[in-house]
């Protein structure tokens, strides 16, 4: 490829960076997180987001729980294609149109029967902020842009108000300092928490062929960082097996690169992971009916006027 054609493609490449560049990110946040999401990472944000919720799961007080539900090791694939389906619909559509205020709505009524504190909340939406920063500037074509990290915060700020957690970080450097403080003070074993993992990885693997199913379980725990491999007891990959998966994705993102820049976007609904709706949904149908004490999500009662 010649030195004119790298050049074309490079500005090509950014035209969309460019965009989100000229735009607020305060208060065009959300539409620039769709921007980042469906367009720039969508299979970055996806992977991301699934390793944001696999890592709550090493607090006690949200694995134990999530695992008395039994909804993540009962039905995982309904658990795991609702959770995506209702939160990328407030992404696509906004939380002022009615698929985001259905979704925000089907949210808070499946939570507000169930005990959880709100430092626990709090902490569950650092991780929607700050690991798929960190995931995409390790393994990413580019890394966010301070324009996306921003728009990232205020997007998830906003999910967080609708939802009654009290005392939402700031900026993006106080979600990440509230998660970092929060896994260094509660990480820690729990039996529950390890089912509700194990489980997690054995949905991962259903979704390849299955003599795939020991290498690709033994690639996502070189993902992992030690404070949460020691939470769910899980021995430490080798240094090699860690560096070849690692270099491996890195290696994906930089082919991402040389490539065109995506000209439609690309939703959760989309992933080939999203596997238990063959037919369709309705928004409104999605997610657990909880009865207050038996099983369903464990999350603390809120106000859902804030949604209506």
């Amino acid at each position: 490829m010649s030195r004119r054609q790298k050049g074309k493609a490079t500005v090509k490449r950014f035209e969309r960076l460019e965009q989100i560049r000229r735009m607020d990110p305060y208060e065009d946040a959300s539409e620039i997180y769709r921007l980042s999401s469906a367009y720039e990472f969508p299979w970055d944000f996806a992977r991301a987001l699934e390793l944001a919720l696999y890592r709550t799961y090493a607090v006690p007080s949200i694995g134990r729980l999530l695992a008395e539900t039994a909804e993540f090791t009962g039905r995982p694939q309904k658990r795991y294609d609702d959770t995506a389906l209702l939160l990328d619909a407030i992404v696509e559509h906004g939380f002022g149109s009615e698929q985001g205020r259905t979704s925000v709505r089907r949210v808070n009524q499946m939570h507000r029967s169930y005990d959880i504190s709100n430092d626990d909340m709090r902490y569950v939406l650092c991780t929607f902020v700050v690991i798929p920063k960190r995931w995409i500037d390790s393994y990413g074509w580019r890394r966010m842009s301070r324009h996306e990290t921003v728009a990232s915060a205020v997007h998830y700020g906003t999910l967080g108000r609708y939802m009654g957690i009290k005392g939402i970080p700031g900026s993006y450097e106080e979600f990440e300092s509230c998660l970092d403080a929060y896994e260094e003070a509660h990480f820690a074993w729990d039996e529950g928490g390890r089912r509700v993992s194990d489980a997690t990885l054995d949905l991962m693997a259903s979704w390849y062929p299955g003599a795939l199913a020991p290498l690709l379980r033994a690639g996502t725990l070189a993902l992992l960082d030690e404070p949460l491999l020691r939470a769910f007891r899980y021995p430490a990959p080798s240094p090699a097996v860690r560096a070849i998966v690692r270099r491996a994705v890195r290696l994906r993102g930089r082919t991402v690169r040389l490539m065109p820049p995506r000209r439609a976007p690309h939703h959760a609904r989309q992933n080939r992971e999203i596997k238990g709706y063959p037919n369709g949904y309705r928004l409104a149908e999605l997610g657990t009916r909880p009865v207050p004490g038996v099983r369903g999500c464990p999350v603390r009662h809120i106000d859902t006027s804030a949604a209506e």
